[in-house]
């Protein structure tokens, strides 16, 4: 594990292993672990240490793999084959995948507890098809304990950046950094 992911963690297990406060608002249990993109690879190899401080410290673990959201959904449309001859179409229906997307993911978040992590990893894989943002602002009300965010970035002043790419956006999350 590089220095970079084991600050990470280190980091990551002395927040999560602070008692809970109770009757937070959903974006209040929002926590986004931001590390480098370059470090996606590293990351996913060591995700299982995340889980491990994450039931150490006596909560429950439910991790969401998003990765294959975008193509899973494709593979499901009729009129795919439209939108490969012409992608600039597709803009139109993105609205859609989001929605999809947050309907399959809610009755896994809502089988969980208030003592539960809902680790969701593969949000990087969302750029360019829907907003990190957006995402997590439709998922959150539906979330008892916490809402884990895995997120290739930066954090910086406030601003959430996905990716480096695009224009950041704040978010009262709680931001675990490898600089803290």
């Amino acid at each position: 594990m590089s220095s970079r992911l084991k600050r990470l963690l280190h980091n990551y297990q002395s927040h999560i292993s602070v008692p809970w406060q109770s009757g937070l608002a959903g974006s209040q249990k929002v926590i986004f672990t931001v590390y480098d993109k370059t470090d996606e690879l590293r990351f996913r190899s060591q995700l299982t240490e995340f889980e491990i401080a994450t039931t150490n410290a006596e909560h429950k673990w439910c991790e969401i793999d998003i990765s294959n959201a975008f193509p899973e959904w494709m593979s499901e449309i009729d009129y795919k084959e439209g939108y490969f001859e012409s992608p600039e179409d597709i803009e139109t229906t993105l609205d859609d995948f989001l929605d999809d997307l947050v309907d399959k993911l809610k009755p896994k978040i809502e089988a969980t507890d208030d003592n539960t992590v809902v680790a969701i990893i593969g949000i990087g894989t969302l750029f360019g098809y829907a907003k990190a943002s957006d995402l997590v602002n439709k998922i959150a009300p539906f979330v008892a304990g916490r809402l884990l965010i895995f997120f290739p970035g930066e954090f910086e002043n406030n601003n959430y950046r996905l990716l480096d790419a695009r224009d950041g956006w704040n978010y009262q999350a709680v931001p675990i950094t490898t600089g803290q």
